[in-house]
């Protein structure tokens, strides 16, 4: 059995920092802000070993400095990006090894949301920053549409079972998206129905796996006859690829 526990620490409005915990050690991935990790490893006694980092948005990065400064770990960031702290710089198709975690993860190249982003996979698990979210995907600050559409294809032909863990709780405002672009997706009903369950709680809807995404994101079903047609009565003409849908969807997203 798996002892690997992961769960989140909710940070700023919506973000979650992601910790992966086995026998008293935990990896954090994203950490912000500081202030939730250091308050859950003064709580529990938990030893922090590393730091994992996805791209270089303030709101991913910022808690390093004042971690690092009480806990010098090791720093697993993009390479392609200027990051303050990193210690290992990683690129896509690069792999890392959390010896105090007894864990491994290929680094995946899923730039487009910004330049140099990576997501960190292990069989069952994919810590995906802001490339994928409940169904959405990241804006383009840095990258282009192509980048980040050649992103979420590698994303979707992961294991279908594969926990996709993005740090925000955006999935309720991606459900009533998903809903406009695709309202007779009886699949996106029933999610919308999950997720005002779960949030009426008070619990995450994160994380959620690549066959949620791959019946209800749009953005996961670019050659989806309906999908397809969407983009086609915004655009006044057949699309001329899954290309084009996509970018399409992102900016009809940027302006919902």
């Amino acid at each position: 059995m798996d002892t690997l526990e992961i769960f989140p620490l909710p940070a700023f409005e919506d973000n979650y920092i992601w910790c992966l915990r086995r026998d008293g050690n935990i990896a954090v991935v994203d950490p912000g802000d500081a202030v939730p990790v250091l308050r859950h490893l003064a709580e529990t006694g938990d030893r922090l070993c590393a730091i994992l980092i996805t791209h270089h948005h303030h709101d991913h990065v910022d808690g390093i400095a004042e971690l690092t400064a009480r806990h010098p770990v090791p720093v697993f960031a993009p390479a392609a990006e200027a990051i303050a702290g990193t210690t290992q710089p990683v690129t896509g198709g690069g792999h890392i090894v959390l010896p105090e975690l007894g864990i491994e993860f290929d680094v995946l190249d899923v730039a487009g949301h910004t330049r140099g982003h990576v997501a960190y996979y292990r069989p069952g698990s994919l810590f995906c920053g802001d490339t994928l979210f409940g169904c959405g995907c990241g804006r383009l600050f840095e990258g282009t549409a192509a980048q980040l559409h050649d992103a979420l294809e590698r994303i979707g032909v992961l294991p279908r079972l594969t926990l996709a863990y993005c740090a925000h709780e955006y999935t309720a405002s991606g459900i009533r998206y998903a809903r406009a672009v695709e309202p007779g997706n009886a699949a996106i009903e029933a999610r919308g129905a999950e997720v005002a369950r779960l949030r009426a709680q008070g619990r995450p809807t994160v994380p959620f796996t690549i066959a949620d995404e791959l019946a209800t994101n749009p953005f996961l079903r670019c050659a989806e006859p309906a999908v397809v047609a969407a983009v086609q009565a915004r655009l006044g003409r057949m699309p001329a690829g899954k290309l084009e849908v996509f970018t399409v969807l992102r900016e009809w997203r940027d302006h919902f």
